[in-house]
C-alpha cells in the first residue's frame, strides 16, 4: 500500500453519527455511515482516540490504550467496524497518544499508590530547594507545567492538561509498553497510526528552567532522541507491515527534521503533520487573536515547505481541517457569499500538491464554524482558559469573545451535518456541542444538489490515477502575485499547472510565454464555462484550474 496516492479521512467519533440517541457520536454511527464514505472514494480512516478517557482533553487524555470508552461503543463493535471497513477496501488509522496517560491510568494511579516501578515511568520531581516548582516551564494550554504529585511534596510534568501525566521516554520499559499498545492494534487489522505531538517527547533526563524571554517549549520539542526513538517504535511494531501508513503530529518542527523524520531509509514515519501554513492568522505568532490571513506568508510557507521536503526527499501530510482547527473555509475561503467556490477552491491548492491529502469530515460538504453566541455554547477547555486570560489582559467580553469565535477548536468539533432537521440529523437527543447552519449547509442537500462533494470525488479520482499527481515534483510558479497561489508538478516529460485564486475578486495572471506554447488541456476547474491557456489569463473569485500540459 503506497501511501501517495491514497486519501485519508478524518472522523472525530463524538461528532460524526450518534446511533443510540445520547447525543454523542459512537461506532455503530460510523458503521452505519460506511456507504457514505465508500461513495467518496476514500483510502483510510484517521479516528480520533475513542479509548477509555475521563475526556478532559476530549479523548487525548487516555486511562486504558487497549479498551474502547463505553460511551462509544465495544470492542466487538471495534471489530465490526474493521472487519466492514476491510470489505470496502478501507483501512484504519488510530491515534496514539504516547507523550503523556491520563492521571486516572492504572500507570499513574499505581505511581501514586508508591509503586516505584511506576514513579520511573513519568516525569516526578523535587521542587527547587527555595519551595518554587522543578522548573518554570509553561502548560500548552496555560499555566505551570507542574501538578502536585499527591501529598508526596513532590511534582509531575503535565504539558498539556494537569489531567495529562508526561511519560518519560528515557525509560526503555515505558517505550515497551507502548509498542506492546500498538501492537496489540496491530493485531486486530490496524495498519494506520497518528502519532499525537510525538516530537515533545525528547525531553532531556535532567530537566532545566528556560532562560529568560525563551519558550519553554525550545528545551523540548523536536530533539535529536525523538528520531531514535521513532526508529526503535518502528522497529518494535509498524516497520514490520509492509503497507503500514503513519503520521507523526510534529509541532514546532523544521523542514530538515521533518525530512528526516519521513525519509524512507531511515524507517521511521510515513509523513509528518506540520502546522506553520495554519498561524498566518496569528497576530504576532500568538493563537488568541484576530487578524485576516496573511496570504504572501501562507503562500511562502507552503512553497517552502513544498520545495523543501521534495528536495530532501521527505514527505508531508496535506491538510487545511482538523480537530483543533477552526474550519479553513472560514479562514481563507468566504462561507457566506463563495461557500462552494472557495471550499473547491481550497480543496484544488491542497488535493494537487505533493504529498497524501487529509479531508477533515464535513470538509467536503462545505461546512463552517458554528454560529455561537455566548461563551456557554462552547465546551473545549482550551478556549474557556482563553477567553479568561483575554479578559484579564484587558481585553472586553466582547472583544475577547469575538477571537474564541475565530480560533475555538470546538470550531471543527460541532456533529457533521446530515440533514436540516433541528440536531442535524446526527442525533435524536440534544448533541454533547450544538450544529448551527445545518438547514443551509448538510449532506442530504449536497448529495441532491449541490456541488463541492462531487468536486472532492473528482480530485481524489485524479490523485489516484495520475502519478502527476502522486509521484511528481513540485515547483512555486508566480511567486510575487498577491492573490493567485500557483505552482508547477512535473513527472517526466508531462507538466501539470495549478492556479488558485485566493480571493473574492476576479484577477489576470500573466503566464510564461515557453508555457502557454504547449498543449495544455483542463484537467479540473471549479467554474463550467471553458478556459483557455494563454499569456493573459482571467481567472474568477475563488477560481481553481489545473492544466495539463504536453
Amino acid at each position: 500500500m503506497s501511501f501517495q496516492n491514497k486519501i485519508i479521512y478524518q472522523i472525530y467519533p463524538k461528532s460524526f453519527y450518534d446511533s443510540d440517541g445520547d447525543g454523542i457520536g459512537d461506532l455503530q454511527g460510523i458503521i452505519k455511515k460506511i456507504p457514505y464514505l465508500v461513495k467518496l472514494n476514500i483510502d483510510m480512516i484517521w479516528f480520533n482516540p475513542f479509548f477509555v478517557s475521563p475526556q478532559n482533553d476530549n479523548g487525548y487524555d487516555i486511562a486504558d490504550y487497549c479498551k474502547v470508552d463505553p460511551r462509544f461503543g465495544t470492542m466487538a463493535d471495534f471489530d465490526e467496524l474493521a472487519r466492514k471497513l476491510k470489505e470496502n477496501h478501507i483501512g484504519i488509522m488510530l491515534d496514539m497518544v504516547l507523550n503523556h496517560t491520563s492521571t486516572s491510568h492504572e500507570w499513574f494511579q499505581k505511581a501514586l499508590a508508591g509503586n516505584k516501578k511506576y514513579q520511573a515511568f513519568y516525569y516526578i520531581r523535587d521542587p527547587k530547594p527555595n519551595g518554587d516548582l522543578p522548573t518554570n516551564w509553561e502548560s500548552k494550554f496555560g499555566g505551570p507545567a507542574w501538578a502536585k504529585f499527591g501529598n508526596t511534596g513532590k511534582y509531575y510534568l503535565h504539558l498539556y492538561d494537569p489531567s495529562q501525566a508526561d511519560l518519560d521516554w528515557h525509560n526503555p520499559e515505558v517505550r515497551q509498553a507502548l509498542y506492546k499498545v500498538i501492537n496489540f492494534w496491530r493485531a486486530k487489522g490496524v495498519h494506520g497510526f497518528r502519532f499525537d505531538v510525538i516530537n515533545v517527547t525528547g525531553k532531556e533526563e535532567k530537566l532545566i528552567d528556560a532562560p529568560t524571554n525563551v519558550a519553554s517549549k525550545t528545551l523540548y520539542t523536536d530533539t535529536p532522541i525523538v528520531q531514535d526513538y521513532l526508529k526503535e517504535m518502528n522497529q518494535a511494531s509498524f516497520g514490520q507491515d509492509p503497507d503500514a501508513i503513519t503520521v507523526g503530529e510534529m509541532s514546532s518542527t523544521s523542514i530538515a527534521n521533518s525530512v528526516q523524520y519521513t525519509l524512507p531509509g531511515n524507517h521511521e514515519l510515513s509523513m509528518v503533520f506540520t502546522f506553520h501554513h495554519l498561524k498566518v492568522d496569528y497576530v504576532n505568532g500568538e493563537k488568541w487573536s484576530k487578524m485576516p490571513f496573511d496570504f504572501m506568508k501562507l503562500k511562502g510557507i507552503l512553497n517552502e515547505w513544498q520545495s523543501g521536503m521534495a528536495k530532501g526527499g521527505g514527505w508531508n501530510a496535506l491538510f487545511w481541517n482538523n480537530h483543533d482547527q477552526p474550519r479553513a473555509i472560514n479562514r481563507f475561503g468566504d462561507p457566506i457569499h463563495y461557500r462552494a467556490k472557495s471550499a473547491e477552491m481550497l480543496a484544488t491548492t491542497m488535493h494537487l500538491l505533493r504529498g497524501t491529502p487529509y479531508i477533515y469530515m464535513g470538509e467536503e460538504i462545505g461546512m463552517s464554524d458554528p454560529d455561537y453566541t455566548s461563551m456557554s455554547d462552547y465546551v473545549d477547555i482550551e478556549c474557556k482558559n482563553a477567553y479568561q486570560e483575554l479578559l484579564n489582559a484587558g481585553k472586553s467580553p466582547s472583544e475577547a469573545f469575538e477571537i474564541i469565535k475565530t480560533k475555538s477548536r470546538d470550531n471543527s468539533r460541532t456533529p457533521m451535518q446530515w440533514n436540516n432537521s433541528k440536531y442535524a440529523g446526527f442525533s435524536t437527543h440534544k448533541p454533547w456541542l450544538m450544529p448551527t447552519n445545518q438547514a443551509k449547509v448538510n449532506v442530504q442537500d449536497e448529495l441532491d444538489h449541490g456541488e463541492i462533494f462531487t468536486y472532492y470525488q473528482k480530485l481524489i479520482k485524479l490523485r489516484k490515477t495520475m502519478p502527476i499527481i502522486s509521484e511528481g515534483n513540485f515547483k512555486p510558479l508566480l511567486e510575487n502575485d498577491h492573490q493567485v497561489f500557483a505552482y508547477l508538478r512535473t513527472y517526466r516529460n508531462q507538466t501539470l499547472l495549478v492556479l488558485n485564486n485566493f480571493y473574492g475578486k476576479a484577477t489576470t495572471v500573466q503566464l510564461p510565454s515557453e508555457m502557454t506554447k504547449l498543449h495544455g488541456k483542463v484537467l479540473i476547474s471549479n467554474y463550467d464555462e471553458s478556459i483557455e491557456l494563454q499569456d493573459q489569463l482571467e481567472l474568477k473569485p475563488y477560481q481553481s484550474v489545473a492544466f495539463l500540459l504536453n
